[in-house]
């Protein structure tokens, strides 16, 4: 029996150490969590910095991939738009030998017009289309004002005087236009 309360003496010692270290580590965890809150927890204020710079190197990044694709895409826009006055003068010495009534010449501006348009359609080119539309600023540039024909046409392109293009559905050069007044 001796030997017994001896084991449960040592035993209930055992816990009270036990409850005593497990109360002081409770302190002591209490006391780091005040210490850790109080100066901002460097840990998470690290983490904090950490995920701010991804974010902002990862928004640079997007920032910086969607200008070399709008470059790209408009790397070619000065040479197309000194392209169009030739494209102009095209149409215009199509019309004439039309009227001159030359059918070979003709035929042969007009195969290499249409492989002159194409090969710049292929780089992003687009014919606006103005004559019956709603006069639009964005895209218009009123030259003049006429009477309109017609009551439905008031506020309309009635007749264009220099086509516009879009390049990569970009204005590329306005459309000058006639109004219906």
């Amino acid at each position: 029996m001796a030997k017994k309360n001896k084991a449960d003496k040592q035993t209930s010692q055992e816990e009270e150490e036990l409850k005593k270290s497990t109360e002081v580590n409770q302190e002591n965890a209490e006391d780091l969590e005040h210490q850790f809150e109080g100066s901002g927890n460097p840990l998470q204020l690290e983490k904090e910095k950490y995920l701010r710079l991804y974010s902002e190197f990862e928004n640079f990044r997007r920032r910086t991939n969607k200008e070399r694709i709008d470059w790209m895409q408009n790397a070619s826009k000065d040479i197309i738009k000194e392209l169009l006055s030739i494209i102009d003068d095209m149409e215009r010495g199509i019309k004439a030998l039309k009227d001159a009534g030359n059918d070979s010449a003709v035929e042969g501006m007009e195969l290499i017009y249409k492989k002159l348009f194409s090969t710049l359609e292929k780089k992003g080119l687009k014919l606006m289309t103005s004559v019956g539309e709603d006069f639009d600023s964005e895209i218009h540039e009123a030259v003049t004002q006429f009477a309109a024909p017609t009551p439905e046409m008031k506020g309309k392109v009635i007749d264009e005087i220099e086509k516009g293009y879009f390049l990569n559905d970009k204005v590329l050069r306005f459309a000058k236009v006639v109004v219906g007044n």
